[in-house]
């Protein structure tokens, strides 16, 4: 039959499996990184000045520190925040568990609050009935890339007297009210691992316009050292001072030269993204027990993922079920996110299921379809032929 699942040992839609997510990486790239491999500096040279500047550029903001990851700069910004033992942080649970564990690093105490039912970002109005006198500071993500209701936290955080600390790793490129993602909070986050918009292998950058917050990330990602190699050079310094704890999270030039290429192309991945969310949203329309979260009008989307959510209501088969029936028809469906304290390691912390009922709800219902730059549109008429199908032999 042609309708019979690949699942069920029918035909595939197709042949080789689409990944939900893959870097887009030309010679242009290659050639960028082969130059900085020829030059005479690998680390702490001229590119990663470079590539800051070109991040801070991009994100409409004073300052941008590179480090080494998407988490190290999570780490640094919690920690340039000032969080400290017993500080709270009040962030989403819908999201890569980094996101909470920077928040333990340093110390501080995670607490959960809820989310938007329409965007599945964090719901302004549950993170301030979360705020206790111990809060020191909030952290919206950017679910999916759509920016966070940022005027919303920054007149919570301005009346309390709170840091916002902006996880935007999905969001490079998105704007909010005309702005651009990377200038609205104290600080913001960004990740460069090979999923994202750009990539620099793995990498990650932090920026903000506050120069005190700035100079703490620099010491912070490199080893707490208040100059580097090439300042202390110029004062006649045989020495740079540790003046507090920090990390080695420092961003080579290899890197930066990679992540440099891929800036230069960060416009036209994105608007291929979008190009394809957009004849996702258009095509789902009609398809049943399957929607998307609603984009909010006064934003830009980063589109780093594209989820959707099963009426299950209307469906014989559970999610599980439906992602392994996408699987076998070689579409590389995801789940993003279990809840951050559904993990073993928070439950063992004491947090319990059913602290935030709507972002548990949406994670049973969460399906991610693919969505990368080099997707043609035959990848796309795939997924969607995937989804129809699998849908009808479920529907009830």
């Amino acid at each position: 039959m042609a309708d019979r699942l690949a699942l069920d040992g029918g035909t595939p839609v197709r042949a080789t499996l689409l990944p939900y997510s893959r870097q887009a990486v030309d010679e242009d790239d290659v050639q960028a990184v082969a130059a900085a491999l020829r030059s005479d500096w690998l680390t702490t040279g001229p590119l990663v000045g470079a590539f800051e500047r070109a991040v801070a550029e991009a994100a409409g903001a004073a300052h941008a520190v590179a480090v080494s990851s998407g988490t190290a700069a999570l780490h640094a910004a919690v920690s340039a925040a000032g969080i400290g033992p017993g500080d709270e942080v009040v962030l989403t649970p819908l999201t890569f568990v980094a996101s909470a564990n920077a928040v333990l690093y340093c110390g501080g105490v995670p607490v959960f609050a809820d989310v938007r039912p329409d965007t599945l970002t964090l719901d302004p109005d549950a993170a301030e009935a979360r705020i206790t006198g111990r809060t020191k500071a909030l952290l919206p993500v950017d679910f999916a890339g759509q920016p966070c209701d940022a005027d919303r936290f920054d007149a919570v955080a301005r009346a309390r007297g709170l840091t916002v600390i902006q996880d935007s790793a999905h969001s490079l490129g998105g704007e909010y009210r005309g702005r651009r993602v990377g200038s609205l909070a104290d600080l913001t986050t960004f990740s460069f691992h090979p999923a994202k918009l750009v990539t620099t292998g793995e990498g990650g950058a932090v920026t903000t316009s506050r120069d005190d917050l700035a100079a703490r990330l620099r010491r912070f990602r490199n080893h707490g050292f208040d100059t580097d190699f090439r300042e202390r050079q110029a004062r006649g310094e045989v020495y740079s001072p540790m003046v507090e704890l920090g990390f080695n999270y420092r961003l080579t030039d290899l890197q930066c030269a990679l992540g440099l290429s891929q800036l230069a192309k960060a416009e036209g991945f994105l608007k291929r993204r979008t190009q394809i969310a957009e004849r996702y949203l258009a095509a789902l329309a009609d398809v049943p027990a399957v929607s998307a979260p609603a984009v909010d009008p006064a934003v830009r989307h980063g589109w780093h993922i594209f989820p959707v959510l099963l009426d299950l209501e209307r469906l014989s088969a559970d999610r599980r079920t439906v992602v392994a029936a996408l699987r076998a028809e070689n579409i590389g469906a995801a789940v993003h996110y279990v809840p951050a304290y559904w993990h073993p390691y928070y439950e063992g912390l004491g947090y319990r299921r059913g602290l935030c009922p709507r972002a548990e709800a949406a994670f049973e219902r969460l399906v991610t379809l693919p969505i990368f730059a080099a997707m043609t549109d035959a990848d796309v008429d795939d997924v969607l032929a995937a989804l129809r199908k699998i849908l009808g032999c479920y529907a009830r």
